[in-house]
């Protein structure tokens, strides 16, 4: 059973969605990951936390996250989520810098596609990484959003 609920935001409503085990999905647009499953719109534990945290971050009142979560992705997708939980509030990395924390410098690509696939914005913070040319690229939230939060944070 997935939970599923919504908050208010700067940039739109923030969908969020959890199983028994955490936060398995902050994003934009209703969306789902397990097929057949229904979707209950209340709430549990995780949730309550991840609603209480979020709106704290909109409001400029919290610039780290403790949000149990329940991330589903291959383990090289896993590993680069993980990388991403530790780019600070406030500054960026590129594709290339978490490649190399990874250990594997050629999977610049590949790490690009897993950060296109992660299921957890904003607390997994995938809008922190931008091109090796200083430049804001793709989010599956769009650029607009990801400008937005790169400015509430201090960074543009």
């Amino acid at each position: 059973m997935i939970i599923q609920t919504a908050i208010s935001s700067p940039i739109d409503d923030v969908i969020i969605q959890a199983t028994e085990n955490g936060v398995s999905y902050v994003g934009f647009y209703p969306k789902t990951h397990y097929t057949h499953t229904p979707v209950e719109q209340v709430t549990n534990e995780a949730v309550l936390i991840c609603v209480k945290q979020l709106n704290e971050y909109f409001n400029g009142q919290r610039k780290t996250f403790n949000v149990p979560l329940d991330t589903q992705g291959t383990p090289f997708q896993n590993g680069v989520w993980q990388a991403l939980l530790s780019v600070p509030f406030g500054k960026t990395m590129t594709y290339g810098d978490i490649a190399k924390q990874l250990n594997n410098p050629k999977a610049v690509r590949a790490v690009g596609a897993a950060n296109g696939k992660n299921p957890i914005s904003i607390i997994v913070p995938c809008h922190r990484i931008i091109g090796a040319n200083s430049k804001l690229t793709g989010y599956a939230g769009g650029l607009e959003r990801k400008s937005w939060l790169l400015k509430h944070e201090g960074i543009i």
